[in-house]
């Protein structure tokens, strides 16, 4: 496994013993290359979701980030046009802004593997010239 992305899910669970997945990911996270690769829209959602309930672990998300183990890609100009091509293909999900920015740095950096508990969208979206995402936790 070259590199993995990951999604807002897998975040909030880690950092939250009473999730329902917080052993999966626990346990998923072991075979993952560091550093986990995520976007900026990632990153906020799960800052709020955790901030509501645990202050500290808004903290560990930072800690992460400065530990290097959480790596943000960039969203370039040049990609724009993509992330709004893709919102609009898929806008019966519908696709937010985390999950086309996922699969817009996917396509970029030829990325397949995607640490998510999103199954349902993640399951469905296609990576131009990379065919389906590998989904973590199996």
């Amino acid at each position: 496994m070259r590199a993995a992305l990951v999604d807002t899910g897998p975040l909030v669970a880690l950092l939250d013993r009473s999730d329902a997945a917080h052993q999966s990911c626990v346990e998923a996270l072991k075979s993952l290359p560091a550093p986990l690769l995520t976007v900026w829209p990632v990153m906020v959602e799960a800052m709020y979701l955790v901030g509501g309930w645990e202050p500290q672990a808004q903290l560990q998300l930072w800690n992460w980030l400065e530990d290097g183990a959480l790596k943000l890609c960039d969203l370039l100009p040049e990609d724009f046009p993509r992330l709004r091509t893709l919102m609009e293909k898929y806008r019966n999900l519908p696709m937010d802004l985390a999950d086309a920015a996922l699969v817009r740095v996917a396509e970029r950096e030829r990325i397949a593997d995607i640490f998510t508990l999103d199954r349902r969208d993640f399951s469905v979206y296609r990576l131009h010239r990379v065919g389906r995402f590998r989904l973590i936790p199996v």
